[in-house]
Order: C-alpha cells, then sequence, then structure tokens
C-alpha cells in the first residue's frame, strides 16, 4: 500500500506551482505538498524557523533553477553542504535545458533534472511518473 510522499516545491512562479499541484491531483500522486518561493524560504521550512516551526521534513524536494534571493543552483549547492540536510533527495524541476545546468545540478549531487514539459497533459504525465517512482519503486529511509 502506498503511503503519502511528503514534497517540498521551491518554485517562484505560481502558475508552475499551480501546475505542479494540479499534476498531482490530477496524477493522483499521494503527496503532501508543501510550497515555498525560494532557496531562502525553502532552508527556513528545512531548518523550522519563523512560520515553519512545525514544518515537516520532506522526504523529496522538487527544485526550480530560476528564483529571486536564492535560485536553485545555490539551494543545491547550500543543501548539500549542510551535514543535517545532505540526504535529501532534490530532484531539479525546470524549463532550463541547457546542458551546463543539467551537469552542475549532477555534479551538486541533484537526484534527477527534469526539464518541464509545456504541454499541460505531458506535464502531469511527468509529475505521475515522479510521483511514481518516489513513492512506489524508491526506497527512502523510515519507510518500509
Amino acid at each position: 500500500m502506498s503511503q503519502k510522499l511528503t514534497v517540498l516545491l521551491v518554485e517562484d512562479e505560481p502558475a508552475d506551482a499551480h501546475l505542479v499541484r494540479l499534476a498531482f491531483e490530477e496524477g493522483h500522486v499521494l503527496a503532501d505538498l508543501h510550497h515555498v518561493l525560494d532557496g531562502v524560504e525553502a532552508f527556513a521550512f528545512l531548518r523550522r524557523e519563523g512560520d515553519y516551526a512545525h514544518a515537516p521534513t520532506p522526504e523529496l524536494i522538487l527544485l526550480d533553477l530560476n528564483m529571486p534571493r536564492m535560485d536553485g543552483r545555490q539551494f543545491l549547492r547550500k543543501i548539500k553542504d549542510d551535514p543535517t540536510l545532505h540526504t535529501l533527495p532534490v530532484v531539479v524541476l525546470t524549463t532550463s535545458d541547457a546542458e551546463r545546468d543539467m551537469l552542475d545540478s549532477y555534479d551538486h549531487f541533484a537526484a534527477g533534472y527534469i526539464v518541464k514539459p509545456v504541454d499541460v497533459d505531458d506535464f502531469i504525465k511527468v509529475v505521475r511518473g515522479i510521483g511514481d517512482y518516489w513513492i512506489n519503486l524508491v526506497r527512502l529511509p523510515g519507510r518500509s
């Protein structure tokens, strides 16, 4: 039996965040989805600071690359240098199909790199695949 996957979405674009939420719903992905706007807010969430004092620890982070304040590239470097957070899987979900961005993400231990499809139906299929992979196939700590 599948359990809900706790997911932190780090995405500054409201329309893209809405599409991810819609894709989880339409794809019937069992996920407890939390959304923050940038890397600074993501670290507050992960460290349970301020408004996020009772935030759950995500089992998966979906990360956009292009954001204000702390972008996805900076976030990925910083989380992987943090001894308490470095094991959290981070999947880059971005519009960038630049080879340099992909290589840089993997160099900084991204668990995956996915280019956001433009078509809504394709986007839903991709997010459903992410959910299926991380809920039903991958073994995560604390899950049986």
